[in-house]
């Protein structure tokens, strides 16, 4: 009987956390297409510089993920807002690499300032996203 009670909240919880690993892991796949470069490799081989633009990228969508489940009280919205989040984060990516000539370049070869640029601005473009969802 107590159990019932429970089921609703559990079933909402679940629903918004699968959604945003979901939207999570596309917007990582899609960054990583957007950028002349693998990511992941990089991490790999030990690019800081790579994982700081990269790690505040995902940390920055999350940002918006986290206040649009927040205030938000319907799954369907909270996709929706989701996605625009991420539509804009890739867009600050591209704009960044207008201002910033050379900067795929410049991480590539692990320059660990462009990387931590890029990954604070992702991170406060993402706090701006998050607030303007709230």
């Amino acid at each position: 009987m107590m159990l019932a009670s429970y089921l609703p909240p559990l079933i909402g919880y679940f629903s918004y956390l699968a959604s945003a690993l979901a939207m999570l892991i596309v917007f990582a796949v899609l960054y990583i297409k957007v950028t002349p470069f693998d990511e992941l490799a990089l991490i790999r081989d030990g690019c800081t510089a790579a994982a700081l633009s990269f790690g505040g990228a995902l940390v920055g969508f999350s940002l918006a993920l986290a206040s649009s489940a927040l205030h938000l009280n319907r799954l369907e919205y909270f996709i929706i807002w989701g996605a625009l989040a991420g539509v804009i984060q890739i867009l600050v990516y591209v704009c960044l690499t207008r201002c910033i000539k050379e900067m795929p370049q410049a991480i590539m070869e692990n320059n660990v300032a462009v990387g931590a640029l890029a990954g604070s601005v992702s991170l406060a473009v993402g706090v701006i996203n998050a607030g303007c969802l709230s």
